[in-house]
């Protein structure tokens, strides 16, 4: 069997090739996987804030300022795990429809859903004025999360070639942690920032809660 290539029933050897084109189409999909780490990390820095509990829980923001110095039970309260894990949930779900539009419709058009459910959740989310929308935003966005860790690794695995199949398959991991990333500098910067005209302060660093 030739390096690289895999024989078939007919007998033909076949040879992948590492072609421009490839890498691209991979190094773009692959992108993908920053949609969940982004998710992973933001949600964690943006329930910390006191502006976006005054907003949306603020029986929480009250028993924060009960507790000041203890992290006990601070963060105890259903409706924020419920707008906390409504992503996983939705995500968990639409991994089972995503299997099935990945074989009936393909790999592309399954991660073309998954940015559509994705812009839309961002949507919601950004133009949230009660908790229903918020809620309703991350199950969007749990819906793109799904259909596109269904889709990515297996365009991934098809598409590159076998000798740097497994490096390509890693970008889309790498991808996951540079999300998370950038979302952990996102909520530094956006930490203790009041709607009020003054800038961020950069001297405290939010505490991420996943």
């Amino acid at each position: 069997m030739p390096a690289g290539g895999f024989s078939a029933s007919s007998g033909m050897d076949f040879e992948a090739k590492i072609t421009p084109m490839v890498i691209t189409s991979c190094v773009t999909a692959a992108t993908g996987g920053l949609m969940f780490g982004y998710d992973i990390g933001i949600s964690g820095g943006v329930t910390a804030m006191e502006d976006f509990q005054r907003e949306f829980f603020p029986t929480v923001l009250r028993k924060r300022r009960e507790n000041k110095g203890s992290n006990y039970c601070r963060y105890n309260n259903q409706v924020l795990q419920l707008f906390t894990s409504s992503l996983y949930l939705a995500g968990l779900v639409s991994t089972l429809f995503a299997s099935y539009t990945t074989r009936r419709l393909g790999r592309r058009a399954t991660m073309r859903i998954a940015g559509g459910f994705f812009i839309v959740g961002v949507v919601f989310n950004g133009a949230a004025r009660n908790l229903g929308m918020l809620i309703v935003g991350r199950i969007l966005l749990g819906c793109g999360v799904g259909f596109a860790n269904q889709a990515i690794p297996l365009f991934l695995s098809e598409v590159a070639p076998t000798t740097i199949r497994g490096g390509l398959n890693t970008l889309f991991q790498l991808n996951i942690t540079i999300g998370i990333l950038f979302a952990s500098l996102v909520n530094y910067g956006t930490n203790k920032y009041l709607p009020v005209g003054r800038q961020p302060c950069f001297a405290h660093f939010s505490t991420i809660y996943i």
